[in-house]
């Protein structure tokens, strides 16, 4: 999807400029999701190809890496969906994020907590630089609403069923009923239909999702969102609609 909106962006660009004289050149790799795939890329990429720059990668964790790799071969990262907010305290004049960091939403998540006078919640977090990245600004923010967070909970991305239904099982001996979820749509889709298989997802049981997996809600497998999620609360990215936009949906 990216690739496909950058490639229609310069169509764009080159035909709203017909005088431009130069031409951008797209060298793609993928990095399969993967820090040592996308570490190798980004090198065949300064070494091999002498890009300018680099657009990318998907994740924070493959970000992380390449922050230092471009700063050290004077090469710009600039990457759109990195968003772990821990990225930003990487001192590099090199990195460029075009997305929102991921601690732009703790706010209005704690206004919701707020709002419904919930005293506890507990964190559900991948277990990587992505879930990490966002638990001190979002349990800074509940705690300025006088919400404490008894427990952190970190799910491995590569987890089995077994793991992810043990640690439910441990959530549900605990008194909390809140979870605030932050992950990616592939592991939340498994999460969440372990929980409706558990009886988690019943009444008494709240659960209120960061936009790590509202804003991919269309890339989830639409049979879980219609049998597990119901209830679910998320917050999402709110994006002004402009003619402009229109015209690039079209």
């Amino acid at each position: 999807m990216g690739l496909s909106c950058i490639t229609m962006s310069l169509s764009d660009f080159y035909s709203s400029n017909p005088s431009y004289k130069t031409r951008l050149v797209l060298n793609v790799r993928d990095s399969k999701r993967d820090e040592v795939a996308a570490a190798a890329a980004a090198l065949d990429l300064i070494k091999n190809k002498q890009v300018q720059a680099i657009i990318g990668p998907q994740g924070s964790m493959q970000a992380d890496f390449l922050i230092h790799l471009g700063n050290k071969s004077h090469v710009p990262i600039i990457s759109f969906s990195a968003t772990s907010p821990s990225l930003s305290s990487i001192r590099s004049s090199y990195f460029i994020r075009a997305a929102q960091n991921d601690s732009s939403q703790v706010n209005a998540i704690s206004t919701v907590i707020q709002a419904f006078g919930w005293k506890e919640a507990v964190l559900v977090c991948v277990d990587n630089e992505f879930g990490e990245g966002i638990i001190p600004s979002l349990a800074n923010a509940l705690e300025e609403v006088g919400t404490q967070v008894p427990y952190r909970s970190l799910i491995s991305p590569s987890a089995t069923d077994y793991q992810i239904l043990q640690e439910l099982y441990k959530l549900m001996t605990m008194q909390t009923r809140v979870f605030i979820v932050h992950m990616l749509p592939p592991l939340g889709s498994r999460l969440f239909a372990k929980a409706k298989e558990v009886g988690m997802m019943s009444e008494g049981y709240v659960w209120i999702l960061t936009n790590g997996i509202t804003d991919l809600l269309g890339s989830m497998d639409s049979s879980v969102v219609a049998s597990s999620m119901q209830g679910v609360l998320g917050i999402k990215t709110y994006i002004p609609d402009t003619p402009n936009l229109d015209n690039f949906m079209v």
